[in-house]
């Protein structure tokens, strides 16, 4: 069946499994909707499908104003692109192209600026620029209708230069103004009060296995599971807060709260949220791949929505993947809780969290690479060796030799970070899989991923690597697939 004819279907029959993965551009009246928009469906004759939102933009049609594009989930940053285009995508949701031009975003990709475009337009039907800028468009239209922010803030949020630009730019896509387009009466901003926007994500997604991992390895001090929310303090532009996440399951959203977090920083934090909850990976695919082999197939149809944390910050990652290596989970917590305490600084909780004080224990941010360069560590229960680690990872990350810039190539990642002395092909590979989010890493040594295996009779990491070949490009998937067969091993 060729493509055409499978959005057709999804089109007519409102498949909600083709949600945001393509958009439908309706040529009567100018307009692009989602596959489930609840309009009557347009004849066949007047339709044309796009791959991406941004391409429909392009294209010159305005977003439905019914079905609202903007909140479908993610298109899966690497379902059917090419490599470059993935990692594109990801530096572009994180600002790349905000103060940078398409040439310097192509030189970080290490391809021209020419075959940039080139990849775009062939696997998204956009130019990079198109790209951020609906992004952008789409994150301030959340704001319009989920928020009671001040107009004004919801241009700083979406990265506008001036309110005139935001206001022109809304005009001439949606054919109203952002003050016409808000859905419900203002209301006057209280800047003690918590900031809340939902982050739809593609059905199915496990978040009661998503909190039991987070939960076990949260660091104490930085990171709490309570209540069914996830919580951690952040530092954006040196300045602390804490986010919060919550699941509304009937709304198919992650209902993503900023306490004491500024306007300006909320791009920011809202993707790096999205991809540490791993809100756009592409199910269908990673099922696809996966199920051919028969012991994951029983696993995923024990845990359909099963996802691969990502992390807050690749260095605090690091951190706790050395003071991981060779001991349990809740040793290595307990380990990177002493770390935080000791060289974390002292934060205290937001006005919009004090009346939630009971039970919270959020009182510290991660230590920094120039925290802990020169941190002994001793006294703590922690093997000479890591602290050493620790401390050479500390400066190579301060030197520049190390950094966790999602455009480089995960084996060159791999390689750099293993040079280090006391970092493993283990350490490495979690690094890349969480912090990263390469999907394809596979920390192959893992005694719970050899344990996990068993039931194929006994394996050792090489044999294991073997195998595990027909997982690609999803072993990152695998991996989890398997730790959660043991409830909650590994990492």
């Amino acid at each position: 069946m060729q493509q055409h004819e499978i959005y057709e279907r999804a089109r007519l029959s409102r498949d909600a499994r083709f949600d945001g993965q393509f958009f439908v551009g309706v040529k009567t009246t100018g307009i692009y909707c989602r596959p489930i928009c609840p309009a009557v469906a347009p004849k066949s004759e007047n339709v044309t499908f796009y791959p991406s939102s941004a391409a429909a933009c392009e294209a010159g049609f305005r977003p439905c104003l019914r079905c609202r594009p903007e909140c479908a989930p993610g298109t899966p940053a690497w379902s059917g692109t090419s490599t470059t285009v993935r990692r594109g995508l990801r530096l572009i949701s994180g600002g790349a192209l905000d103060d940078g031009s398409i040439e310097q975003l192509a030189e970080r990709l290490g391809v021209t600026s020419r075959h940039l475009r080139r990849l775009f337009t062939q696997h998204l039907g956009a130019s990079p620029l198109a790209v951020a800028h609906t992004q952008r468009l789409h994150f301030a239209k959340r704001l319009i209708d989920q928020t009671n922010l001040p107009l004004s803030h919801v241009a700083t949020a979406a990265g506008y230069g001036s309110v005139r630009r935001f206001n022109d730019t809304f005009k001439k896509t949606y054919g109203r103004s952002p003050r016409d387009l808000r859905r419900r009466r203002e209301e006057s901003f209280d800047r003690d009060s918590a900031l809340s926007v939902r982050l739809p994500y593609r059905r199915p997604f496990d978040w009661p296995a998503m909190l039991e991992f987070l939960r076990g390895r949260a660091t104490p001090g930085v990171e709490q599971v309570i209540d069914g929310s996830y919580l951690r303090t952040v530092l954006i532009d040196d300045h602390p807060g804490v986010i919060e996440c919550r699941h509304d399951e009937a709304d198919g959203s992650i209902c993503l709260s900023l306490h004491g977090i500024a306007t300006p920083g909320m791009f920011q934090v809202v993707q790096r949220v999205r991809e540490m909850l791993d809100l756009d990976a592409p199910l269908a695919d990673i099922a696809d791949t996966l199920a051919t082999d028969k012991q994951l197939d029983k696993l995923l149809q024990q845990n359909a929505g099963i996802r691969v944390p990502g992390a807050w910050d690749g260095f605090e990652l690091t951190v706790r993947a050395i003071l991981g290596q060779q001991v349990s989970v809740k040793a290595a917590t307990t380990l990177v809780g002493r770390v935080a305490q000791r060289y974390g600084k002292p934060v205290d909780l937001p006005a919009s969290l004090a009346g939630r004080a009971d039970g919270m224990s959020l009182v510290r941010v991660f230590p920094s690479p120039q925290e802990l360069a020169r941190a002994r560590c001793n006294d703590m229960g922690l093997v000479k060796s890591r602290a050493d680690t620790i401390r050479r990872v500390s400066s190579a990350v301060i030197h520049g030799d190390i950094n966790f810039d999602s455009a480089q190539d995960p084996d060159e990642f791999c390689k750099k970070l293993m040079s280090i002395r006391g970092i493993g092909e283990w350490t490495a590979q979690y690094v890349a899989m969480r912090a990263l989010k390469y999907p394809d890493a596979f920390p192959a040594s893992d005694l719970g991923l050899l344990k996990a295996m068993q039931g194929v009779g006994k394996i050792n990491a090489a044999e294991l690597t073997r195998r595990a070949e027909s997982w690609r490009p999803w072993r990152a998937y695998a991996a989890l697939l398997l730790w959660s067969s043991l409830s909650g091993s590994g990492g």
